[in-house]
């Protein structure tokens, strides 16, 4: 059990049961993102396990998810002063690569790792292709449609996509043109008195 005086939120959990990620709120640098090793993992007991920073900067750095080959970290950041997508290798933090502009969050992995998903800030929902290897290679992004998300902001995921990327659950609205009449009957137990 992990206690601590700050608010957590878990946002991952990586392939190989070995870490949870979450992102922690802290008075002095908004949200951060945080790893704890799960018990039994590494060969060490659980009470030398312990959580560690992996994002703890002034910005608030949200919606941590990792590569399904547990490699590298995709996340949510307002450092440049609105939320956009990043990747970093996973747990060094190094070739940190922006992926989105003109704001985006939620960041997803396709099962296979072969895609990255984001929502981003004008209501798409946008595919990036990353190619396997040493380092992180990724193509153009690619908007496959349009939504309204039903929450929003970077500490939100308003999807969830299918192991092979091609379905996805969206939290969206869903305007209803025609709205029913309401109908308010006052009185009405005089009216069965009759």
């Amino acid at each position: 059990m992990l206690k601590s005086a700050h608010v957590k939120f878990p946002t991952d959990w990586s392939r190989d049961g070995r870490f949870i990620i979450y992102r922690q709120a802290d008075p002095k640098t908004k949200f951060d993102v945080w790893v704890l090793p799960v018990a039994g993992t590494g060969g060490k007991p659980s009470s030398e396990l312990k959580p560690f920073p992996v994002l703890q900067t002034v910005a608030s750095e949200n919606a941590a998810t990792l590569s399904p080959d547990g490699r590298w970290l995709a996340y949510a950041s307002d450092e440049t002063g609105r939320d956009e997508v990043y990747v970093q290798s996973f747990p060094t933090g190094g070739g940190k690569r922006q992926l989105s502009f003109g704001g985006a969050y939620s960041p997803r992995w396709r099962r296979d790792g072969k895609e990255l998903f984001y929502y981003s800030s004008d209501g798409k929902l946008m595919a990036v292709p990353v190619e396997k290897g040493e380092s992180f290679t990724t193509g153009t992004p690619v908007a496959l449609f349009d939504f309204r998300a039903g929450s929003s902001g970077s500490a939100t995921v308003p999807y969830a996509v299918t192991a092979d990327g091609q379905r996805f659950l969206l939290n969206a609205v869903v305007e209803n043109e025609t709205a029913a009449a309401l109908t308010v009957v006052s009185n009405w137990t005089a009216e069965l008195k009759r």
